[in-house]
């Protein structure tokens, strides 16, 4: 049942089978430990459903996401790293199909149960045919993949022509140039949530896991750039408006305010020579791109 709802969005040439789990699946010929790590991490039983509940589930962030996709109703609509599903579960609709694509079989059994098709791929190399979407999005993905730059054109590949594709919540990499005491700052900074017992602080095996994830997010000089979709999209025929952000904005973000991040995240960067007011210092980069006819 689900291959064949998936069949007709499918490439000519992939091999898109049942596993044991009953999950269409594309063959992965290696993974990546990073890969691996998004894997377990995401498809874990209770970090994977405390992540559903508790990540990307605001009225900011929906009503930020619904200003840019517009409404899912009666669209193609492929989810790149979809995870559990937090982005349908938050924006809600009735697309006409919805393919959530992600490596982890724990999240997408989860996924699956909130009205996604599920489909086990690889993002730097998806099984889905050229032009099957109306609208692709990847929210919190780019930045987990270990080619940022294949991930975005294999997104781009699937839309069609007049279609969107959208992604946000990825690490911008001005923002991650820290240095000297800022730099040491953020590295011992859960030693004091620790001694603080601070609500902050993490398990170390939770953390271990979750950094382990985070493929673009860790070191100086890490995250996505602007000229990585403009140079990717640009030439695929995309109109490409971009809008760096902090978090605690929603719709406000497509009217270029970039916000304001936590003081702690201020006086890092502050203290790394980064002026935390400016765009290029903002947190993540939403990305609007509309494939021209």
């Amino acid at each position: 049942m689900l291959i064949s709802i998936l069949n007709p969005y499918l490439d000519p040439d992939a091999k898109v089978f049942l596993d044991r789990e009953q999950l269409p699946t594309c063959e992965i010929p290696h993974l990546s430990e990073r890969m691996k790590a998004n894997s377990y991490f995401f498809g874990h039983p209770i970090w994977g459903k405390e992540y559903f509940e508790t990540s990307h589930r605001h009225d900011i962030f929906r009503d930020r996401w619904l200003a840019a996709t517009g409404t899912w109703d009666r669209k193609v609509v492929v989810d790149i790293g979809c995870g559990p599903g937090n982005l349908y579960a938050t924006i809600g609709g009735s697309p006409q199909v919805l393919i959530g694509v992600d490596i982890s079989p724990g999240a997408l059994k989860m996924a699956r149960q909130i009205g996604y098709t599920p489909l086990l791929a690889d993002a730097q190399h998806l099984p889905l045919a050229d032009g099957c979407a109306d609208l692709v999005v990847a929210n919190a993905t780019i930045h987990h993949c270990d080619d940022m730059a294949k991930v975005l054109a294999e997104a781009a590949r699937l839309v069609k022509p007049g279609g969107l594709l959208v992604t946000d919540k990825d690490a911008q990499s001005g923002a991650l140039h820290l240095r000297g005491f800022g730099l040491f700052l953020r590295e011992i900074r859960f030693f004091f949530y620790w001694s603080m017992r601070s609500k902050y602080y993490l398990s170390e095996e939770y953390r271990n896991a979750r950094q382990a994830t985070e493929t673009h997010n860790q070191n100086p000089g890490d995250g996505i750039t602007p000229e990585v979709y403009y140079q990717i999209l640009e030439p695929l025929g995309f109109e490409v408006k971009l809008f760096p952000h902090n978090h605690d904005l929603g719709i406000e973000v497509l009217a270029g305010q970039i916000g304001r991040m936590s003081w702690k995240r201020r006086l890092v960067q502050r203290l790394s020579g980064i002026d935390p007011d400016t765009p290029a210092a903002a947190q993540s980069i939403m990305c609007v791109a509309k494939r021209t006819v």
